[in-house]
């Protein structure tokens, strides 16, 4: 069986594609004035707002009424003939971001009997960051009575030549345009084209080489490891929710029912980690109610360090006002971040303290000033660190990087029926 394939895919019709299409439930969980402000935009328009679990609302009293509705709004949709259904499809887009760049992907569905979220996972499809096993239940609740999945899921491929999603730029006259708008909330714009025959076909055929395991030991220089061909870049929670669900009806199954189940199948979208508008920022950390000296000094002594570049891994800090780098010649990750992660999991676990995952080194500065505090400084990831990290090291130490801006996440618009 494939681990990639095309799907059969529901786009809406004869909607305001402005207002159907809303930003991922795990974005702006502080800040409910955003989502009033998108649930005044919407209105009473059909609106993917309507069958989604915004998480800022997850402590709420009612959220087995809001599940419910969310269900039934499903259900109507579906009854009300308010979508295209693209039978055996890829759908091919193009995103302009806020910033002007413009990234590319491609709409299909994975096997999640290929992929397993766990530590140490040697499956084709893998988290790439620690899932939190506390975050699935509520989503579990959500999926078990929907009649739809839609995704904010991007998974990525490591396609060095650019050979398999960026020539499609260049034949999009040949395909038909699906939608063409412009996302709320300063969203950038969104275009989708349903890839033709030939295309698809040979889209599946390049995306397959990339299971061959003689081309993947070459590539990674590595022995006796499984092959990996889709990481998660956004959306993992999610996907270990379409999973766990998956692995609870498979129990009530006969074999040939488990084969074409519509619930064996996440609907995802695929990027290439080299796409040039894509772009890892590092998250970086602050330690507040600490000695910082006194941390920083065990962080020396906890691996074999020193204060000037000696060829290994450069963590910067600033603490008291002043700022350096230790040089870490024995790190237990291959990762920077990784190797202080597992340093700052131990020495908060036996000394105490709190952890603050930060975007940008001015506001590590800033926070670093209070006393009782520190801050560390990471340089981003190289894209090719990504594959061969989880390939060396399993999923990376949480909060490792971020795809972009929250108004840069993926925005939800197709479906794929699940019961």
């Amino acid at each position: 069986m494939a681990v990639f394939k095309a799907a059969d895919i529901l786009i809406p019709q004869n909607v305001d594609f402005t207002k159907w299409s809303v930003v991922a439930c795990d974005q702006y969980t502080s800040e409910p004035e955003y989502w009033e402000d998108v649930k005044n935009i919407v209105g009473g328009n059909p609106s993917t707002l309507n069958i989604i679990y915004p998480e800022v609302y997850l402590e709420e009293e009612n959220s087995e009424n809001r599940i419910k509705n969310i269900n039934e709004t499903m259900q109507r949709y579906l009854d009300d003939g308010l979508f295209l259904e693209t039978l055996d499809s890829i759908i091919y887009t193009e995103r302009t971001q806020s910033d002007g760049r413009t990234r590319k992907g491609i709409i299909g569905m994975l096997d999640l009997d290929e992929y397993d979220f766990s530590k140490g996972s040697q499956s084709m499809i893998r988290a790439t960051e620690g899932t939190i096993i506390e975050r699935i239940p509520p989503r579990q609740r959500v999926r078990r009575g929907a009649p739809l999945e839609l995704p904010h899921i991007i998974m990525l491929i490591d396609d060095r030549t650019k050979s398999i999603i960026e020539p499609l730029a260049e034949k999009t006259e040949r395909f038909e345009r699906l939608y063409d708008f412009d996302l709320m909330k300063n969203g950038g714009h969104l275009k989708g084209y349903l890839v033709d025959e030939v295309v698809k076909q040979e889209i599946l055929g390049e995306i397959e080489k990339l299971g061959d395991k003689a081309a993947f030991e070459e590539k990674y220089n590595v022995k006796d490891k499984g092959v990996l061909m889709f990481a998660a870049g956004d959306g993992n929670h999610s996907l270990a929710t379409a999973k766990s669900c998956w692995e609870e009806i498979k129990k009530t199954l006969s074999d040939k029912e488990k084969e074409n189940h519509p619930e064996r199948y996440a609907l995802v979208e695929v990027m290439n980690i080299h796409d040039d508008a894509l772009e890892f920022e590092p998250i970086q950390r602050v330690i507040f109610d600490v000695d910082g000296e006194k941390l920083l000094e065990a962080f020396k002594a906890y691996y074999e360090t020193s204060d000037t570049d000696n060829g290994g891994q450069r963590v910067d800090y600033v603490v008291n006002g002043r700022e350096g780098s230790v040089y870490i010649k024995n790190p237990s990750s291959n990762l920077p971040v990784g190797s202080l992660q597992n340093f700052l999991d131990k020495y908060l676990a036996e000394n105490g303290g709190r952890i603050d995952y930060i975007h940008g080194n001015d506001v590590v500065r800033s926070l670093a000033k209070e006393p009782n505090t520190i801050g560390f400084m990471v340089d981003a990831m190289e894209k090719n660190d990504l594959f061969l990290t989880v390939i060396k090291d399993g999923s990376l130490p949480r909060k490792t990087f971020s795809m972009g801006e929250a108004q840069d996440k993926r925005f939800y618009l197709e479906c794929k029926k699940i019961k």
